[in-house]
Parts: C-alpha cells; sequence; structure tokens
C-alpha cells in the first residue's frame, strides 16, 4: 500500500482571542488553545460538555487526559477514541515537545497522521525526508517503518486500526490535492479500508441528508462552530471537539457563528459489513 504525503496550504485562523492578533494566528490554533469551558460555568467544579452513549460519544477539550504515549519519546498523548466505547478505531492527540520521536505501529496497523500545530519531519525506509507542517497529512501503510522526529514541538491527530487491505498497493508516491468544500485525503481504491475527509461548511450551511449508515465515524471540528445532532440529541460543539458516531446512529450537523466550520472525520470504506 502507498506512502502519501501532502503538503500544506497556508491560511487564516478563524478562532478569536484577546492576546492574538485575528490576521495572524495560525489555522486551527483554536484545537490547540480551546475554551475549556464557558466563561460562566469556568468555576463550577467537575462541569463538562463532555458526553458517552451507546451508540456516540463528545469529546471536549476540558475532558482531556494527555499521558506518555508508549513507545514514543518526550510526548504526551490523549486518547479520544477507542475500541474500548465501541469503535474499531483509534483517534488521539500527539503533542510531540523539543526533541521527541514517534513509535511504530504494533503489527499490520495503519496510520494516518495530520499536522495541526507547528511541524515535524517524517523518514522513511530509504531515509528520505519531508517536513509536515500545519494542515499536510500522511498516510504510513502497515509495517512500513518509518519515523516522526521533533526538534522544537507539533501536535498530531493521529487516526489507527487493524489493516484489512485486500489489494495492497506496491508503489510510493506523494499526493497533493486541492482545496474543496469536501477534500477525501486519500484515494477511492479498493486497497484502503478508511478515508478521511476534511470537510467545509460557510455559517449557516448544513448536510443536506439526516444520515444513518453502517459506517462508523471519528470527527474533530479543527474551526468553526455549530450544532450536531446525534441520535435524539443536539449538541453545540466547536473547534477543539471530538465525535464518536456508531453505526446507524442518526446524523446531522449545521454550521453557526459567523466564520467557517471546519472538520475533519473519518469513515471507514470499501469492505462487506460482514
Amino acid at each position: 500500500m502507498s506512502l502519501f504525503v501532502k503538503a500544506s496550504k497556508s491560511d487564516d485562523g478563524f478562532c478569536s482571542a484577546p492576546s492574538i492578533d485575528e490576521k495572524t494566528k495560525p489555522i486551527y490554533w483554536k484545537v490547540t488553545n480551546p475554551t475549556l469551558s464557558p466563561s460562566h460555568l469556568q468555576d463550577l467544579p467537575g462541569y463538562t460538555r463532555s458526553v458517552y452513549k451507546r451508540d456516540h460519544a463528545l469529546i471536549t477539550p476540558e475532558s482531556h487526559v494527555y499521558s506518555p504515549l508508549p513507545d514514543w519519546t518526550n510526548t504526551l498523548g490523549a486518547y479520544l477514541i477507542t475500541p474500548a466505547m465501541g469503535s474499531h478505531f483509534v483517534m488521539y492527540f500527539a503533542k510531540m515537545k523539543g526533541m521527541s520521536s514517534s513509535g511504530l505501529p504494533p503489527k499490520d496497523i495503519e496510520r494516518l497522521v495530520f499536522v495541526v500545530e507547528g511541524a515535524v519531519p517524517l523518514t522513511n525506509t530509504s531515509c528520505s525526508s519531508q517536513k509536515l507542517t500545519v494542515d499536510s497529512y500522511a498516510y504510513l501503510p502497515p509495517n512500513f517503518y518509518h519515523s516522526l522526529d521533533c526538534v522544537e514541538s507539533a501536535t498530531l491527530v493521529e487516526v489507527t486500526q487493524q489493516s484489512l487491505s485486500l489489494a495492497p498497493l506496491t508503489s510510493n508516491h506523494y499526493l497533493r490535492l486541492p482545496v474543496f468544500e469536501l477534500r477525501k485525503l486519500l484515494p477511492a481504491f479498493l486497497a484502503y479500508d478508511f478515508n478521511i475527509h476534511i470537510m467545509d461548511f460557510q455559517p449557516g450551511e448544513f448536510l443536506n441528508v439526516k444520515e444513518v449508515h453502517y459506517n462508523q465515524h471519528g470527527l474533530l471540528l479543527l474551526e468553526g462552530q455549530g450544532l450536531y445532532r446525534l441520535g435524539d440529541n443536539w449538541y453545540p460543539v466547536e473547534a477543539g471537539d471530538v465525535i464518536w458516531m456508531a453505526p446507524f446512529v442518526p446524523q446531522w450537523y449545521a454550521a453557526l457563528g459567523k466564520t467557517r466550520s471546519r472538520y475533519l472525520l473519518y469513515k471507514d470504506v470499501n469492505r462487506n459489513p460482514l
């Protein structure tokens, strides 16, 4: 299966912050500098917007728990979605500090890395290196040797899962995609058993289908804010929030506020549900 790397495209951030100029703050700044709770509830002990139910979960920044990542050096991770809640994939944040290095996934595990803060070089088996910056990503097939070595600091969101590849690709090459309202980060080839979508909504836009399907989702809201329906529940969400959606849970999203809403979405594809 191929190694895919996508270089970043510079952009302006959209999140308000008193200490940072609107014109200079980086894209996805709110993901790594989230609002931990509404101002009128910040002093309320035990308050969280996080919710866990049988068929969905909302994991908000004030409930993230960071600890050292196994087999990584000088890196803290927060597991956001794991099989313990019912998923068949893992999504987590990796906060790499100065002079840090990644570990390799277990055998037959595939990985996608998306950079939300900083920069990190990716080195593969041929010792060639590609610098991943904010809004860059790389897909690493199972059992493919690679290393992420961070000199300063970076924050990554990673998706890993057991590979179910039926038709592995044999060549390595780079992928560069233009920006649309929906970007599919991986090709729609049989060899890939999941994809990652980047979806953009302007204020007031919404999904035109009230979705109910067999696919699972893992979602990270990168920018903006909106309203997510999950089952019979309606959740206000904002940049930094993570959602897990089990198969067949009714789901729908509308963008609110005054700026673009963007989210990263995991979706299992190309496999018979049996």
